[in-house]
């Protein structure tokens, strides 16, 4: 029964936005083409990279990469300048699509301009094509300009040959682990995902020729696989041997995904499985199946469709790019007790009137960015009283929240960074009270 489940999320995750991205690519590429190359084409010179080329995105993306072709002469004119040719290369491409785009903002950054549109961004990548190298030279701006080589057509190459030697499996469970990433803040890279991913189906054929119902076995393999992996700053990319840059820690999340994802291959009912597998995956996996005579149907959960919680998703898009940790200072009668994180390592549930304070114990998302907190109240009691809670609130400016202990059940907290009207990071802590004073 697990095979319509994960069939139907794997749709719920599909980029639900492409002809918005296909305009938008259209657009530059008519514009450049114009300007650089003097035809008038929307198509031409213009290769999709990124997640986006690799067809590993996910709904919510919110930056996609494309590299545009300039002539070789353009190459040759720019590294003759002796004032940092990157950037005044950047400086000639935001200049011609400014021409089609005069009221977004657009801007060159490092090796790109990047485009600013109201649901994504798009990076341009101002690139020639070097045959001696096999790829792309481009120019960086930093250390007073330098010009280095990419390979995205081969890296593109060797994840369709893969995803074509495993039944598609390799691109299926890329865009899935990318909704686990979204869903519990972990910051790993979509390249590190598909990297990872493609390394895993390099190592074993046990799942290749399989379909979705094996995939509850598949993710416990491949969880556990990237959880014991070694701390390393970065992977080689397929096809190309480039540096994937490792940018956060993404093995403690990973294992305990694992141990989740064992606990629903163990679970006896499918509602248990299915409830199991939202907790790892997040709310775009289905909650239950219900056969129909001629089709099968899956709907979400009662307490989905009733609920006065609020998410995160259906607020913002959410796509993960750094890292956050929130944590409690616990008082006791205004005293400090400790910080919960580590009192719920050697105390499994928190009394009744304690004082909690939480804030922001790490963030590396650079500011400015905006804070919102989401207070959840679970279980029998929350409900009795009325106080199941879960609106999504703006922080008050301080980077912290304060609670209080009041009545037992399995509560959490979860904090989100937006930036640039995008969920970039994200983190919960379960807030366990007891029922005893």
């Amino acid at each position: 029964m697990s095979a319509p489940l994960f069939k139907l999320f794997r749709d719920n995750i599909a980029v639900q936005n492409a002809a918005d991205i296909s305009t938008s690519y259209a657009g530059i590429t008519k514009r450049l083409n114009l300007d650089f190359w003097d035809v008038e084409s929307d198509i031409t010179h213009r290769r999709q990279v990124g997640s986006y080329g690799r067809n590993t995105a996910v709904h919510g993306i919110s930056d996609l990469d494309m590299v545009f072709e300039l002539p070789w002469s353009t190459y040759e004119k720019y590294k003759a300048y002796t004032n940092n040719g990157p950037s005044q290369l950047l400086q000639a491409v935001r200049n011609s699509l400014l021409t089609r785009y005069p009221n977004t903002t657009i801007k060159g950054d490092g090796q790109v301009v990047c485009i600013e549109f109201v649901k994504f961004r798009v990076e341009v990548l101002p690139a020639f094509w070097d045959a001696d190298a096999d790829g792309y030279r481009f120019g960086d701006t930093h250390n007073s300009g330098t010009w280095k080589i990419c390979k995205p057509t081969q890296e593109i190459d060797a994840v369709n040959q893969r995803n074509k030697e495993t039944n598609r499996n390799l691109k299926h469970v890329c865009k899935m682990i990318r909704a686990w990433k979204n869903f519990n803040g972990v910051n790993i890279s979509g390249m590190l995902i598909d990297t990872l991913v493609y390394n895993f189906f390099g190592l074993t054929d046990e799942y290749s020729a399989l379909s979705y119902g094996n995939y509850d076995q598949l993710f416990v393999s491949l969880f556990s696989y990237i959880g014991n992996l070694e701390h390393q700053d970065f992977w080689l990319a397929p096809g190309s041997n480039q540096h994937v840059n490792n940018t956060g820690k993404f093995q403690s999340k990973a294992k305990k995904a694992a141990a989740k994802c064992q606990e629903a291959l163990d679970a006896v009912t499918e509602k248990k499985k299915a409830k199991i597998w939202r907790d790892v995956f997040g709310r775009s996996f289905p909650s239950e199946v219900v056969k129909l005579e001629k089709a099968t149907t899956v709907y979400e959960s009662v307490s989905d469709r009733y609920t006065t919680e609020q998410f995160i998703e259906d607020q913002f898009p959410v796509d993960i790019q750094y890292s956050l940790e929130i944590n409690s200072e616990v008082t006791t009668n205004g005293q400090h007790t400790g910080h919960l994180r580590a009192l719920s390592k050697i105390f499994v549930w928190l009394p009744v009137g304690r004082g909690l304070k939480f804030f922001v114990e790490y963030c590396d998302a650079p500011a400015p960015y905006t804070l919102l907190w989401k207070v959840r109240n679970v279980g029998a009691e929350a409900e009795r009283r009325n106080m199941i809670r879960g609106d999504i609130l703006l922080d008050e400016g301080k980077n912290q929240r304060i609670e209080k202990t009041t009545f037992h059940g399995e509560h959490f907290v979860e904090a989100y960074v937006i930036k640039e009207g995008v969920c970039v990071a994200r983190d919960l802590i379960d807030v366990p009270i007891s029922e005893n004073i």
